[in-house]
């Protein structure tokens, strides 16, 4: 459903992202690591669809579509939705409109905020005076009001505490299994055959790795130097990482190359 094939992105005529070949497939979950700097947000600024990032190689196709150059809001209209690590303050703009804005009906806007413990937070200035783990539940509801296919988490566990990490980790765990099928799992239908139902799709970046304590994800990779390598086990990444470091993963690419 997410297919990217030999993108090369520039950012004020420096190159930030080469080569990047990437596909993910309907219900399928990434998750992308990689030190500060390393290019990881730019991707998902470059699938978003922000003009600054400029793609000047390869392509990226979304539901069969070519949407390289596509601006922010038909990608949006496609069925791509974005979390952002640090999201602006929008004075003027109570957060209950956002999410009827995001939702592009006339969604019952207090029963989600139920299910991120929002309600409170609706009557206020978008992201004002906002904690980070409020912050990042107000990304959520938005998410979960505009109901994309593709989800794109830029460290969804940044400033958040470890009583809201609960929280955020299993909501996003819902939004990435709407294509669950419960009437299978009741009926004791294998995880295979549940995963085969599911239809949305994800894309994660993590520097903690505590999201991989909540969401089961298929695929992780590691970002480097605006190149995308070591696909492998994400807990496995993650470990090896925890262990020996992003020097490791150095090592690694200079034996391939």
């Amino acid at each position: 459903m997410l297919l990217i094939q030999g993108l090369r992105v520039q950012l004020e005529d420096k190159v930030i992202l080469a080569n990047i070949n990437l596909e993910i497939k309907p219900g399928e979950t990434h998750v992308l690591f990689g030190p500060n700097g390393s290019g990881k947000t730019s991707l998902l600024m470059t699938i978003m669809g922000y003009p600054q990032y400029e793609v000047v190689e390869g392509r990226i196709l979304f539901k069969g579509v070519d949407i390289t150059h596509l601006p922010i809001n038909e990608r949006a209209g496609l069925g791509i939705g974005m979390s952002y690590q640090r999201p602006p303050t929008i004075n003027g703009l109570k957060t209950r409109q956002m999410v009827q804005i995001c939702a592009g009906d006339r969604t019952d806007v207090e029963g989600l905020a139920r299910r991120v413990n929002f309600e409170e937070f609706l009557d206020r200035d978008v992201n004002a005076g906002f904690s980070g783990g409020e912050i990042k539940r107000s990304e959520l509801l938005q998410l979960m009001a505009q109901k994309p296919d593709l989800f794109l988490f830029d460290e969804p566990e940044s400033g958040v505490d470890m009583e809201n990490i609960g929280l955020v980790g299993n909501t996003i765990a819902s939004l990435l299994q709407k294509g669950y099928a419960p009437h299978l799992e009741n009926q004791g239908r294998c995880k295979m055959d549940l995963r085969r139902t599911r239809t949305k799709m994800g894309l994660i970046i993590t520097h903690t790795g505590y999201i991989l304590d909540y969401v089961t994800a298929d695929k992780g990779q590691v970002l480097f130097n605006g190149v995308l390598s070591c696909t492998n086990n994400p807990r496995e990444i993650f470990k090896q990482i925890s262990k020996c470091g992003y020097g490791e993963c150095v090592r690694c690419l200079a034996e391939r190359s």
